[in-house]
């Protein structure tokens, strides 16, 4: 599992089926910055769901998803909004809950332990 990179479920879905049309701006800032490296197969999957459909992204997979940094995380939720397979969801909701799960995220890996 560890050599499946992220999102590369979904790339791969998308792709053979010949319906991903991502922009280069998108394409470029993942490619630079290895962002389908830095997730889990089962933590990217948590944050699709999470963000896409209806679903939590347990402590584990947060702390990835911040590994991940932001910057990947933008160009990866907005390539996946890109995608014609995605055309009926609203793009505002979409950004919407990926802010609150990142930050939600980013909140929990911030915060100090209780045991600290």
């Amino acid at each position: 599992m560890a050599s499946l990179n992220v999102y590369s479920a979904l790339v791969v879905l998308f792709l053979t089926c010949g319906a991903a049309m991502a922009t280069m701006e998108n394409d470029q800032i993942i490619k630079e910055n290895h962002c389908e490296t830095k997730m889990g197969l089962p933590c990217v999957l948590e944050a699709f769901t999470s963000i896409f459909e209806i679903g939590s992204i347990s402590n584990k997979c947060c702390g990835e998803l911040v590994g991940l940094g932001k910057v990947c995380h933008s160009a990866l939720v907005k390539r996946t909004l890109e995608n014609p397979l995605f055309k009926d969801l609203t793009p505002a909701t979409i950004i919407a809950k990926s802010i609150q799960t990142w930050n939600n995220c980013l909140a929990l890996i911030d915060s100090p332990s209780p045991s600290a």
